[in-house]
């Protein structure tokens, strides 16, 4: 079993920042591959970013070079730097281990989300 739970969401301004954590536990942190997804109301749930078991990263074109993922082995925890945020970032954001795919069907395990809300 390994338990994910995301903090750090909430309103920010649209141009802003913010940074999403997600703590991990139940199984060794550094074996897991890890992955950010998010779901806006009436959407599907879109991949956003991965990153291995190495430290290697992949992101989806649209978020590539203004989101950075991001890993301490040490704390058991992922990061999600969003850069440059728009109304349109507004969705509940989740984190997913033992996949490694954009799909989320590939993934085993998942936080319960945290909801970000980006201002006009």
């Amino acid at each position: 079993q390994v338990q994910l739970v995301e903090s750090g969401g909430g309103l920010v301004q649209a141009g802003g920042s913010l940074i999403l954590s997600c703590a991990a536990s139940g199984r060794s942190f550094s074996s897991l591959n890890l992955a950010w997804f998010r779901q806006a109301p009436g959407k599907e749930r879109e991949f956003l970013a991965r990153i291995r078991r190495s430290g290697s990263t992949y992101y989806r074109d649209s978020v590539r070079g203004l989101f950075t993922i991001s890993r301490d082995n040490a704390k058991n925890t992922m990061y999600l730097q969003m850069n440059t945020l728009k109304p349109e970032d507004t969705a509940v954001y989740y984190c997913a281990a033992g996949g490694l795919s954009t799909i989320s069907e590939d993934y085993d395990y998942w936080g319960p989300g945290t909801q970000v809300t980006v201002s006009s």
